[in-house]
């Protein structure tokens, strides 16, 4: 279960883990043959991982059609640039704004169903938006998709950085990544967040408390879509371009996967494992074999069948059975040898 309800600290030491070893990539990770670029993706699906996990995890809620989200956020920070305005910050918040407006909305139709329903809709809603973006050629460039979106510099005014370069652009999105970690670590603590895992755990019983959970739930799928769109952004920037394929049903697959995997149902921390579990798979997979696909497949129906808490809930169980484990007794020679313990010798308030 998740610690929703617990008292939770500020900065929490897996957070300052977290973002300490993202920091530290760019001194090690060519080191160890990889590229800075990579890091600067799994951080990106981290973050749309963990937004999505506000409403899997913690909600209860299962979006089989996230990815649209994502694409929604990549496609208005093209457009917003390209059309309107070429401002980082007016990009950004637009495409944040646009995405969480078309979570919304979706969210009005689909928040009264549960289960199944809930699910099927999502993936309905979602295909409606990758149709979109496939063949509404004149705005979206179809299956050419949007390019030539340009990584705009960060201009705070009295001072600007230039964000053409890998390695900038991994900073400024490390610095947004943490702003969207710590916000939703002190969501899901705040009261907020015990009303979502309440529902998650009996949607009928928090009903009948008093809270409107119609309302609780268009919330949850309206922020989820809020930071996939955020994440669809800093994508878009990254790549400098925007393709159909961020919205499809696989890339939504995807998703669920990270969190799955990672452990997302049992830990907050699981979507940050679990996206960098795959992000690294399909490349160090891909290195051997073209279907890298299917032996993460096979990994993850071994670790539903066997272990269904993913990885976070393998560290739990572990970490758990080393707390119940007692210490080895420090015994006497007479004890060890079923002898009697001698008496301690003392006065009548001395402890015998």
């Amino acid at each position: 279960m998740h610690l929703a309800a617990g008292r939770a600290a500020l900065f929490p030491a897996p957070l300052v883990l977290t973002l300490g070893l993202l920091l530290s990539t760019p001194l090690w990770v060519a080191q160890v043959g990889l590229y800075q670029y990579l890091a600067l993706e799994i951080m990106i699906w981290m973050m749309f991982a963990l937004g999505f996990n506000l409403l899997l995890g913690f909600t209860g809620l299962p979006s089989f059609g996230h990815g649209a989200y994502f694409g929604i956020g990549a496609y208005a920070f093209g457009l917003l640039q390209l059309k309107v305005w070429p401002n980082l910050w007016f990009d950004l918040v637009g495409a944040v704004l646009v995405a969480t407006a078309m979570g919304a909305l979706v969210a009005l139709f689909i928040s009264h169903r549960r289960g199944i329903y809930y699910a099927l809709l999502t993936i309905a809603f979602g295909q409606v938006f990758w149709f979109i973006a496939n063949k509404w050629h004149t705005v979206t460039g179809g299956e050419d998709g949007l390019l030539n979106i340009k990584r705009l510099p960060a201009d705070f005014g009295f001072v600007s950085f230039s964000l053409a370069d890998n390695n900038a652009l991994f900073y400024f999105c490390l610095a947004v990544f943490g702003l969207v970690l710590v916000g939703l670590w002190r969501l899901v603590h705040s009261p907020l967040g015990r009303v979502l895992s309440a529902i998650k755990q009996n949607e009928t019983r928090a009903a009948f408390v008093g809270y409107d959970v119609w309302l609780y739930k268009w919330l949850a799928f309206t922020l989820s879509a809020g930071v996939a769109g955020l994440a669809g952004a800093l994508f878009a920037m990254a790549q400098q371009s925007a393709y159909p394929n961020v919205m499809s049903l696989h890339n939504s697959g995807f998703v669920v996967m990270m969190v799955l995997v990672g452990g997302g149902l049992v830990s907050f921390w699981g979507p940050v494992i679990g996206a960098a579990f795959f992000i690294l798979a399909r490349d160090l997979l891909g290195v051997y074999t073209e279907t890298w696909l299917l032996w993460y497949g096979l990994l993850f129906m071994a670790l539903v069948i066997f272990k269904p808490d993913g990885i976070a809930g393998i560290w739990q169980g572990w970490m758990e059975a080393r707390r119940r484990r007692p210490p080895p007794a420090s015994r006497s020679p007479n004890a060890a040898v079923g002898g009697p313990v001698p008496l301690v010798q003392g006065g009548a308030d001395e402890a015998v």
